[in-house]
């Protein structure tokens, strides 16, 4: 196995003096593993396990840096700390056996032990071939039972490096499914989160559903994987056509949240149909209502399409469809064309969504209520609001453009 390809998790790397630590110090997991791979992070993620006083340790590293510090585990004496750039993790060996924890842990690849100031490799399940295949392998399926989150994150682990997983691994994986339930819904919704974000995330969103591990969670799924994989095909098609959209899809459903846009698509896809029972499946997975709330924009604007071929669509209709799907639009674009609605069909509403300057899709007021309460001498009520309805609709169908038409077709309104 090429030591030197280790360099990136060398010393020089850490953003801490490495003679902080005690002898011996190992690095454990996904840094070695993708170090191994020469697989390039922008984010550096350490694991240390070493023999004593973890916690100790790595409470001393974080108060000399001034870093983020937080105790993950009190009682198995597993600490993180937070540089800009680079999570450091501390685990403490029980009862100083490294071997022990080797196996332990989840998969051949994740459990290659490395000195890093020894340059000493240990690989107790010849992981360096399994690297060399492209396999996720367990290391026992003990493992699994345990922490059956494991049994998702094989999945995902296998859409990120590009591996398979082997037939022994998977055929505990079905076995142990059931489990998965037990798991807190917040974990299970990470592990899925990162399967949406990938975009080999859907073959394996596919299999672990035929699998048993989401079929609990999203029962009528079944009926729309193929949809579901059509999904990234048709998100860089449509991207070749209008760049825009490409950027929005991947864009987060909100400033302040992971969840892309297209992820969204993908979501509004898994979930049952029917808005109450997706809304059911989304707060069992605990998604945030912003998330909720695209998904369940996206499968109503839908249902819409079902119900008028976009070409007879009146301006009006597509008014208030565009007020239902909102920001969500680059999301149900995809989804409707993974459904089969064609891209010439879809076309017209994805231009007039990419204007900024189109009324329909981002219609701009011409006034407000205060205004039409000052000019006709209207108390406040609801009539206010029917007004701004009725003049925001007569400017998309062109029949004003000026604030004093507007005040015009307000008193005629009132009148009749």
């Amino acid at each position: 196995m090429p030591i030197n390809s280790l360099s990136t998790i060398c010393p020089e790397t850490w953003p801490f003096d490495p003679l902080l630590l005690p002898q011996p110090v190992y690095l454990v997991g996904g840094s070695v593993r993708d170090a191994l791979l020469r697989r390039k992070t922008e984010y550096l993620d350490l694991d240390f396990i070493i023999l004593k006083q973890a916690v100790k340790v790595a409470r001393s590293i974080a108060n000399q840096y001034q870093a983020g510090f937080v105790i993950l585990d009190a009682e198995r004496k597993i600490a993180r700390v937070v540089f800009r750039g680079t999570t450091v993790d501390f685990a403490e060996v029980e009862d100083n056996n490294l071997e022990a924890d080797l196996w332990r842990r989840d998969f051949t690849v994740n459990a290659i032990a490395y000195n890093p100031f020894t340059d000493e490799l240990i690989d107790l399940f010849n992981a360096a071939q399994d690297l060399q295949d492209g396999m996720m392998r367990m290391v026992k399926p003990a493992n699994l039972r345990n922490d059956p989150l494991r049994l998702l994150r094989a999945y995902r682990q296998a859409a990120q490096l590009g591996f398979v997983i082997s037939p022994e691994t998977q055929a505990a994986i079905r076995e142990f499914a059931p489990l998965l339930t037990r798991v807190a819904a917040e974990r299970v919704q990470t592990e899925l989160g990162y399967l949406l974000s990938n975009s080999q995330g859907m073959v394996w969103i596919d299999k672990a559903w035929r699998d048993g591990l989401l079929s609990n969670y999203f029962p009528t799924a079944g009926e729309r994987l193929e949809i579901l994989r059509q999904v990234e095909i048709v998100a860089e098609r449509l991207g070749k056509t209008w760049a825009q959209l490409k950027v929005e899809l991947a864009s987060g459903v909100r400033d302040t949240m992971k969840t892309s846009l297209l992820a969204i698509a993908k979501l509004a896809i898994l979930v049952n149909p029917s808005p109450e029972s997706a809304e059911t499946e989304l707060m069992r997975l605990k998604y945030s209502n912003v998330e909720i709330r695209s998904a369940i924009a996206i499968i109503k604007s839908l249902t819409k399409l079902s119900e008028t071929k976009i070409a007879q669509m009146s301006v009006r209709q597509q008014y208030f469809f565009f007020q239902e799907s909102g920001k969500n639009f680059p999301a149900l674009a995809v989804v409707a064309v993974a459904k089969g609605i064609s891209i010439e069909e879809i076309s017209p509403l994805v231009n007039r969504y990419l204007n900024p300057q189109d009324v329909v899709a981002h219609p701009t007021p011409l006034l407000n209520g205060n205004d039409l309460i000052t000019a006709l001498k209207l108390p406040k009520g609801p009539l206010v609001g029917q007004l701004l309805m009725e003049i925001q609709l007569a400017r998309i169908e062109d029949k004003i453009s000026t604030k004093a038409e507007a005040i015009q077709l307000a008193e005629k309104l009132i009148q009749s």
